[in-house]
């Protein structure tokens, strides 16, 4: 792996519930601590990742007071000083715009690296050496970055970016520049799209947006200055220590919209790793390993004459019979059965039930073994 530049600094962005894995992601067990991924946590898997480019003193997790212990349970030993707690949820923007004002306090020429906690990326190495020359081209160009993922579904749960100029030493799209990256300016952020236009745009050659970001942190905050008033007005708070004060006044807003959006300095570099943003339970099918009939299935759960099934069961034994793109999913003393298809949707559930329902017993434990058997 190429060397990292010594002002490299990596936040991890940790908020948020992932309310579209419940029963099984609560505000109290929020999906960063599932093993969704893997065998372990999705917040331990990122932080292995991080602590393979920089030290423990150059990463810092972003999170609400609320959820530093089981962080750092999960994390063990390593998490204690790990964290740095935002006052209050303000989205993106804010949160980003103040870590790299502490970044660049400590340190004027610090790059930036801003991670979610809850990604699925492999293979590790291709994914850091990809940061490394990212950041040494942010540096160059004094561009920022966001690393744009070639789709390969018409997928229509994330947004999208369509590639703009190619940045110099890049002639096209087949080609990389000295750095062996494919990088071009923004061309423009697309929504989340319908199926229609998310195959338009599969055949088109639009990116998925990873929300992942390199920066110098000063052009960063340049860039809030200059195109994020509802942010940058309140920057001279922090100036003055007043943390607080900042969170309180400051709106809810996302950086794709505060600055990214507005700004005409942003790049994107194509991605060179495998990437899911593991955002509903439909997600295990693509990160979890699965039976012959495609049936994934977590702890305790049996798929007989069943294909294409999400299982994850934390309660006790759950049995499918003869039925196909089911999600069934057990914690916590409630059961989910919804189809592969209406996955994504619940968000919007979540919100229509009682309060009893909406966080379960705060008891249960994620799956720690796999049973399969076919008929």
């Amino acid at each position: 792996m190429s060397t990292a530049d010594p002002n490299l600094r990596i936040v991890i962005l940790a908020g948020g519930i992932g309310s579209r894995f419940w029963p099984a992601s609560t505000p109290a067990r929020p999906k960063q601590l599932l093993p969704l991924a893997s065998d372990r946590p999705l917040i331990a898997e990122t932080v292995d990742r991080a602590l393979q480019l920089v030290g423990p003193d150059h990463l810092r997790i972003l999170a609400g007071a609320h959820l530093i212990p089981p962080f750092r349970e999960a994390l063990g030993p390593r998490g204690d000083k790990l964290f740095w707690i935002e006052p209050r949820a303000r989205g993106t923007g804010p949160v980003l715009a103040w870590a790299a004002h502490r970044l660049q306090k400590q340190n004027p020429d610090a790059v930036m690296v801003s991670l979610h906690s809850d990604h699925f990326i492999e293979p590790r190495d291709a994914f850091l050496e990809l940061l490394v020359r990212t950041a040494a081209l942010a540096v160059r160009s004094d561009l920022l970055f966001t690393i744009a993922v070639p789709p390969d579904r018409p997928e229509t749960g994330y947004g999208y970016l369509r590639p703009g100029e190619p940045l110099d030493g890049v002639e096209s799209r087949s080609e990389r520049d000295t750095a062996g990256l494919r990088a071009w300016r923004l061309g423009a952020f697309v929504e989340k799209p319908d199926p229609e236009t998310a195959r338009q745009y599969l055949a088109e050659g639009y990116l998925w947006n990873s929300g992942i970001f390199v920066w110098t942190a000063a052009r960063f905050l340049e860039e809030v200055r200059l195109h994020a008033p509802e942010i940058g007005d309140h920057l001279p708070l922090l100036d003055q220590g007043a943390d607080e004060a900042f969170f309180q006044r400051v709106p809810p807003i996302s950086v794709d919209e505060a600055v990214l959006e507005r700004s005409g300095r942003v790049g994107t570099v194509e991605a060179t790793f495998r990437w899911d943003d593991v955002g509903n339970w439909n997600a295990l099918g693509r990160t979890r390993p699965s039976d012959d009939q495609g049936n994934v299935l977590e702890g305790d759960a049996q798929a007989v004459e069943g294909r294409d099934n999400v299982v994850w069961a934390e309660d006790g034994p759950v049995v499918l019979f003869g039925v196909e793109g089911l999600v069934v999913a057990q914690s916590g003393g409630v059961t989910l059965v919804t189809s592969r298809e209406r996955a994504g949707d619940l968000k919007e559930l979540v919100g229509r039930l009682p309060d009893r329902l909406r966080a379960p017993r705060a008891d249960a434990s994620p799956p720690t073994s796999r049973q399969k058997e076919d008929t």
